[in-house]
């Protein structure tokens, strides 16, 4: 069983939605919120659907104004900077000024992420009647939204006006529950997976990969993808896997990703007494090599203190890997202990080296957890049955409207 292509027809009887995503970023900016936009307005249109993505510019986005990505979505670039003091402003009011322009040309307003684009859209979108759906990135969002004064103004027009609020685990239930937000207004919605495109390899493809990428066939490798990241609990599953090397001269870590820590990691790994042979960085990737470093490895790491859905563990449990991930709320929804994979708490180096080690040295286990995994993704997240449930969602935004 794959995603195929099962269910890429609307659901029957539903008319064709127009829909206006607005996301701060977008792919090629790799990160769980940019990789649902595109998956997820990719797969609305081949449904029949009309989506059109906001988004701001800079590196690594093309630099021109209108783009169709290569997934096939249309895409607004509506700065031409990706950062500095007036790039938020300059897409906030733009983002405003689209609302109104092309009021006629859409009927949901979905926001991917918080920002002063959502305190100037907000209040348009209202004034046009639009539904409004609002989706939260991730844990400690709301929190750190109440901490401001804009944020405290956004949520409160938020529980007032939007439609939905879109949440990714129970701990941002809880989240929106303590700043008044009522259950109703709530809906679980998962990052979706392509469980075509993340696939277990076969064994001849595995060593193919594994020469191209320089790994050597014996060795026993963990993987970690995402943004080299201060949230993502970097240093503390660096540590843990220092000490499964000791035990384990087999043992290798691969960082599939990049970002502001990797000059800080390359000089823990010297101090760990690792050797270049036994961490490897690969540096920027394409999304669509992805895949192939999974498929490469034979364990996936992620030891985040914070995570609202990880697009990279779901990624990781399509493409058949047991997991050994940190025991937060946005994991524990994915992996059950011992069934899909080990969890560890956070910061616990030893309970992670020991669960690391446990998965190398037990082939068989891995096998068992990785086939669980995938099954898991099969049945709940592919982009199919994701996107139903998007479809679902905004026919009944739009019935309440009437």
């Amino acid at each position: 069983m794959g995603d195929g292509r099962r269910g890429t027809e609307r659901h029957l009887g539903m008319k064709p939605v127009s829909v206006l995503l607005i996301s701060d970023t977008y792919p090629p900016v790799l990160g769980g919120s940019e990789i649902e936009a595109q998956r997820v307005s990719a797969e609305m249109i081949r449904r029949g659907h009309r989506v059109l993505v906001l988004t701001s510019g800079g590196s690594p986005m093309p630099p021109v104004r209108d783009w169709v990505d290569p997934a096939g979505v249309p895409v607004r670039i509506l700065t031409r900077n990706a950062r500095g003091k007036w790039k938020d402003k300059v897409f906030a009011f733009r983002v405003a000024w689209w609302l109104w322009r092309e009021r006629h040309n859409y009927q949901v307003v979905y926001f991917l992420m918080q920002g002063l684009h959502l305190a100037a859209g907000l209040p348009v979108a209202r004034a046009l009647r639009k539904p409004i759906v609002m989706k939260v990135g991730g844990s400690g969002v709301i929190p750190r939204m109440r901490g401001s004064r804009a944020g405290r103004v956004e949520l409160g027009w938020l529980r007032r006006w939007a439609a939905r609020l879109l949440i990714l685990n129970e701990g941002m239930m809880q989240e929106a529950l303590e700043c008044g937000f009522p259950r109703d207004q709530m809906l679980w919605m998962p990052n979706p997976v392509d469980t075509e495109q993340f696939r277990p390899g076969q064994a001849e493809e595995i060593a193919k990969l594994r020469a191209g990428f320089g790994i050597p066939p014996a060795a026993l490798v963990a993987v970690f993808v995402g943004r080299l990241s201060r949230e993502k609990g970097l240093p503390s599953l660096l540590s843990g896997f220092a000490l499964a090397a000791r035990e384990e001269p087999r043992a290798m870590l691969i960082l599939v990703g990049d970002g502001a820590m990797r000059n800080e990691l390359e000089s823990m790994v010297t101090k760990l007494g690792l050797g270049s042979s036994q961490v490897l960085f690969s540096g920027r990737v394409d999304v669509s090599e992805v895949p192939r470093w999974l498929q490469a490895s034979d364990v996936f790491t992620l030891m985040s203190p914070n995570e609202g859905f990880s697009c990279s563990l779901a990624e990781a449990m399509s493409a058949g890997l047991a997991s050994v991930v940190s025991r937060i709320p946005a994991n524990v929804q994915l992996i059950e202990d011992e069934i899909h994979g080990l969890l560890a708490p956070v910061g616990d180096d030893s309970a992670m080296a020991g669960a690391l080690l446990r998965l190398f040295r037990d082939p068989a286990l891995r096998a068992q957890m990785g086939q669980a995994a995938r099954q898991r993704i099969l049945d709940n997240y592919s982009t199919s049955q994701v996107v139903e449930r998007y479809e679902t969602l905004f026919a009944e935004v739009l019935g309440e409207r009437r």
